[in-house]
């Protein structure tokens, strides 16, 4: 791997300005079975409110990684799936999933 100096050159920087922050790796994490409406998303965090969830949403969509799907129904029904760039984040999170687990261990 080569070091590169310089925040703005670097690709982890460019990594975590996608998925960085406290909630894009979970949102990411628990669509990677499927696509999911907003409530099933909000069930897994219950914590997150449901404005910086949309918020999330809409970052994840913006950057590429996330689909979001509107039906003409009442009320209406709105999935969200991951894209194929999305999918490709599956082997980084699940590394970070394995990450988590040694650090709980080390750490405790």
């Amino acid at each position: 791997m080569e070091i590169v100096h310089g925040i703005e050159n670097c690709p982890i920087e460019s990594t975590l300005q996608v998925i960085g922050g406290k909630w894009k790796g979970i949102i990411l994490y628990h669509m990677l079975d499927g696509k999911k409406r907003f409530g099933e998303l909000k069930r897994f965090m219950p914590t997150i409110t449901q404005r910086m969830l949309t918020k999330q949403l809409r970052e994840l969509e913006a950057d590429g990684l996330v689909h979001r799907k509107v039906y003409a129904e009442v009320p209406p029904k709105v999935e969200y799936s991951l894209t194929k760039l999305g999918e490709t984040m599956e082997p980084i999170l699940a590394e970070i999933y394995k990450w988590g687990i040694r650090y709980r261990t080390l750490a405790a």
